[in-house]
């Protein structure tokens, strides 16, 4: 007694639609002509979705990763906020709006920072204009970035300290230890006598943050030291540097800030201040992906072509899965799964290579980057568990959508024909 698929229970023809899906990726196989090419074009659809998966994922952990490491070196120098005069002008004043800025409940740290051009000399021959800056405390950032020397700590000799970039103490030719001048024209008599300030100072670090614009520019020295170089009075100073708590947008606190802050004084946002930068990796984190994803894009139309060439060669078994009473709609649900079955072997496979990938990159740098043009050597990583979802997610949608038109093929394939085909 004939018994038609159809009559089976949801359950069983959800059991035979996934065999049947899971025995043609296995064992897809053509004609005695063609059964190694079948095959090889359907794993070809595997890897080509696992490559895509592998490096769009790779693409949104590095410039998610770029994007972190930059702010984090420009708000290492810059801090959040800055408070400075809107007349470019010293802030005068300097205590009681220090006093102020400590008082806001989101403010956690502020530091005072004189800043003005100067002229450093190792010898005639080697002079160099750079900005000084004047702290109380060597930046962490900078602290951190130290790959010679002590910083901003007293020294032996008793001398006033100074910390350059790596670059610079290249060019000048100096070590730390090696004593430098420092010259400044700032505040010294009238404007039209000005004699220069000097002042030798003893290299106490050389910091490399990778930020080329930056390490060729800035030098570090105490507060004090700076103040009576730059002519600058007791209660005067360049700007404040404001750090704020977790989670306070930048731009609204330095919005508070203007709130409460007394006029010429003005707070600027580290985003404002840097705008050009923050634009470009901007402009990396909507571009890479897009262009990356195309990939995925292009391997998941590969298995409209891929379902096809399994239908030809396999309409005999369709047509005779047919007359034994399986429906158009469970020979289109075959082939559904079957892409639904390759994008999900395909994600698997390209996840775990971005995430081995991710790990070595994470370990030993293996992609190096050329740091006058990235600020970094090597290219960071950043992983983040949504990245994975959201790709496998938009993955599999692609294949789904993908097997539709195959699928629509393979439900139409007339019985009687597709068993006397050859």
């Amino acid at each position: 007694m004939r018994q038609s698929w159809v009559t089976l229970e949801p359950t069983m023809h959800f059991r035979y639609e996934a065999f049947m899906a899971r025995r043609y990726l296995r064992g897809a196989q053509g004609t005695s002509g063609g059964r190694r090419f079948l095959r090889l074009i359907t794993w070809i659809s595997v890897v080509g979705i696992a490559v895509g998966v592998a490096a769009l994922i790779l693409a949104l952990s590095i410039v998610r990763g770029f994007s972190l490491e930059i702010d984090k070196k420009l708000t290492g120098f810059a801090a959040h906020v800055q408070v400075q005069s809107i007349k470019d002008e010293p802030l005068d004043e300097a205590q009681d709006t220090e006093r102020l800025l400590r008082a806001q409940p989101f403010v956690k740290e502020v530091d005072a920072v004189l800043q003005e051009f100067i002229l450093v000399r190792k010898t005639s021959r080697d002079i160099e204009g750079v900005a000084m800056w004047g702290t109380t405390r060597l930046p962490a950032f900078i602290q951190s970035s130290l790959i010679d020397g002590v910083g901003l700590e007293v020294n032996r000799s008793g001398r006033d300290g100074l910390v350059i970039g790596a670059s610079l103490a290249r060019l000048l030719g100096v070590e730390t230890g090696d004593l430098v001048t420092v010259f400044s024209v700032q505040g010294q008599g009238s404007p039209g006598s000005r004699s220069p300030s000097l002042k030798q100072l003893e290299v106490t670090g050389i910091y490399e943050s990778s930020l080329a614009d930056f390490d060729d520019l800035y030098v570090f020295a105490e507060l004090e030291v700076v103040r009576s170089l730059l002519g600058y009075g007791e209660d005067e100073v360049t700007r404040f540097d404001v750090r704020v708590a977790d989670g306070v947008s930048f731009d609204d606190a330095a919005d508070r800030l203007d709130q409460v802050l007394s006029f010429p004084a003005m707070a600027r946002p580290v985003t404002d201040i840097y705008r050009s930068l923050y634009a470009w990796v901007a402009l990396q984190e909507s571009i890479i992906p897009l262009i990356i994803s195309i990939i995925v894009f292009v391997a998941a139309v590969n298995i409209v072509a891929t379902l096809l060439m399994i239908i030809l060669e396999k309409r005999r078994e369709m047509g005779i899965l047919a007359s034994m009473g399986a429906t158009a709609r469970s020979r289109r649900r075959i082939f559904v799964r079957l892409g639904l079955l390759i994008g999900g072997v395909g994600v698997m496979i390209g996840e775990v290579i971005a995430l081995i990938l991710s790990l070595v990159q994470s370990r030993f740098g293996i992609i190096p980057l050329p740091a006058d043009a990235y600020y970094m050597s090597t290219a960071p990583i950043r992983l983040h568990a949504l990245d994975f979802v959201a790709v496998a997610v938009v993955t599999l949608a692609l294949c789904i959508a993908s097997s539709w038109i195959p699928a629509k093929v393979a439900g139409r394939l007339n019985p009687i024909q597709a068993i006397r085909s050859r």
